[in-house]
C-alpha cells in the first residue's frame, strides 16, 4: 500500500509540474517551440511511471523532477517569474510547476531508496 501511495504521489507531482507549465504557457510565457517541451516530457514521464512497475521508472520520475527544478533555478527568468515580476498568473504557474517537480523529485527518490 505504501508503494502505491508513493508511486501515485510521484505521478501526481509530475502531472502537477506539467500543469504549472501549461499555466505559464497560457499566461503568455514564451517557449522555444510551439508546445513547451517540459510539458511533454513531464507527461510522458508520468505515463511511464504510472505504467512501468520497475525501480528505474521511479528513478526516471525523480530525475525528471530534478531536471525541471534545475532548469527553473538556472533560467534567467525563473526567480523573476515566481516573484511576480511578470504578473500574478505567471507567478502562480511557476509556483505550481516548482511544487510539482519538488514533490516528484522527493517522492521518486524515496521510492527508489525504499525499493533498494
Amino acid at each position: 500500500m505504501m508503494q502505491l501511495r508513493s508511486r501515485t504521489t510521484l505521478v501526481g507531482g509530475l502531472v502537477l509540474g506539467a500543469v504549472g507549465i501549461a499555466v505559464l504557457w497560457g499566461a503568455g510565457v514564451d517557449f522555444p517551440v510551439a508546445v513547451p517541451p517540459g510539458l511533454v516530457i513531464l507527461l510522458v514521464g508520468a505515463t511511464i511511471v504510472a505504467t512501468v512497475r520497475a525501480r528505474w521508472a521511479a528513478g526516471l520520475g525523480c530525475a525528471l523532477g530534478l531536471f525541471v527544478l534545475v532548469g527553473f533555478l538556472v533560467s534567467p527568468t525563473g526567480i523573476e517569474n515566481i516573484s511576480g515580476d511578470h504578473g500574478a498568473d505567471v507567478a502562480v504557474g511557476q509556483a505550481i510547476q516548482v511544487l510539482g517537480v519538488v514533490i516528484a523529485a522527493v517522492s521518486g527518490g524515496l521510492l527508489v531508496l525504499r525499493r533498494a
